[in-house]
């Protein structure tokens, strides 16, 4: 499994972005049991910004972002999730990684990182 993270970019602050993280190699039979999104400052350690259940439910936002941020699965595509990021601060910089936990027949439940993508607020 894969998980390929996309939509990155150069913003203006109060600007908006949509990060997506895409799966690939899960075969037909799969379940993502959790996902969250996790950015990484220059400097600074990487930190939760957002994660729920495969489910949907048990949303959770890191207080910097609560109200800005959504983080969601995608209605059309089982092996996609969202971050829609809006009203971006300056602090909002960094890179940001999805971390999704799939279960397969084959792997059972297996943890797995996206390559990160940049994202850059300007003020």
């Amino acid at each position: 499994v894969q998980l390929q993270a996309s939509g990155g970019g150069l913003v203006q602050a109060g600007g908006s972005l949509r990060l997506s993280c895409a799966a690939s190699g899960t075969g037909t039979f799969f379940r993502v049991n959790t996902v969250a999104w996790y950015r990484q400052a220059p400097g600074e350690e990487r930190e939760l910004v957002a994660s729920m259940l495969g489910s949907g439910e048990r949303v959770k936002y890191a207080d910097s972002v609560k109200g800005r941020y959504t983080i969601s699965r995608d209605n059309n595509a089982e092996n996609t999730v969202h971050l829609q990021m809006d009203s971006l601060e300056p602090e909002d910089t960094g890179v940001y990684y999805c971390a999704v936990n799939i279960w397969t027949p084959v792997t059972g439940s297996v943890g797995y990182w996206g390559q990160g993508t940049q994202v850059t607020v300007s003020s």
